[in-house]
């Protein structure tokens, strides 16, 4: 298993979930994220990403970690970055720090199947649901260009950008392989049709 940080600076923020493998491009503007995103690029271009919850301070336990792969300083004094997904990780505990960002000890062994290549799984059934699901939601997906991606990508993509609950897409960023992920979106999906009565029709 590749070696990443033990200790790393984390984002919080609520309702953006990304996975690795896909990318994620943040506008940074206040200074705590400033000093996090400086500091991170100037030593490995690693820093995580994990959903904030309602509670003051509180986040969830499962996160992924991103390189800085794209850095651009704006001239109103704002970053713009793209982090490429890598791992995801669990947090063991929060680490006591002078600096305004926080910095979390994490473990990455319960995940360490996202840097192998896991084999294709059918999608077929995801995709049937997913279609009419985007659409009474409003979401216009070019799912033409949407097809050409790899299974990891298509998969990873739906369900970052699905209009689902932050629970719910804490959920499929906690299943381990990609086929439970791939079950779990599409029951979530298929409660969705069902409590709006959706006919389940495949759209061009």
């Amino acid at each position: 298993m590749k070696k990443f940080p033990d200790v790393i600076p984390i984002f919080p923020l609520s309702g953006v979930i990304y996975f690795p493998k896909t990318n994620l491009p943040l506008n940074i503007f206040e200074q705590r994220y400033l000093d996090l995103v400086n500091d991170a690029y100037k030593k490995d271009k690693l820093m995580g990403m994990i959903q904030s919850k309602k509670e003051k301070g509180a986040v969830y336990k499962v996160g992924c970690l991103g390189k800085i792969s794209d850095y651009q300083k704006s001239k109103d004094g704002r970053i713009l970055i793209n982090l490429t997904g890598i791992t995801r990780f669990n947090i063991l505990k929060e680490i006591s720090n002078k600096k305004l960002y926080r910095e979390f000890q994490v473990d990455y062994e319960k995940f360490a199947k996202d840097n192998e290549e896991e084999n294709e799984v059918n999608t077929e059934d995801l995709m049937e649901k997913a279609k009419p699901f985007f659409k009474k939601n409003g979401l216009l997906l070019n799912w033409k260009e949407f097809g050409k991606l790899n299974h990891f990508q298509k998969i990873n993509t739906l369900a970052m950008i699905a209009p689902i609950t932050n629970e719910e897409k804490q959920k499929l960023l906690e299943a381990i392989s990609l086929e439970s992920k791939v079950r779990a979106l599409e029951s979530i999906i298929s409660f969705y049709l069902y409590e709006t009565g959706i006919n389940n029709q495949t759209i061009q």
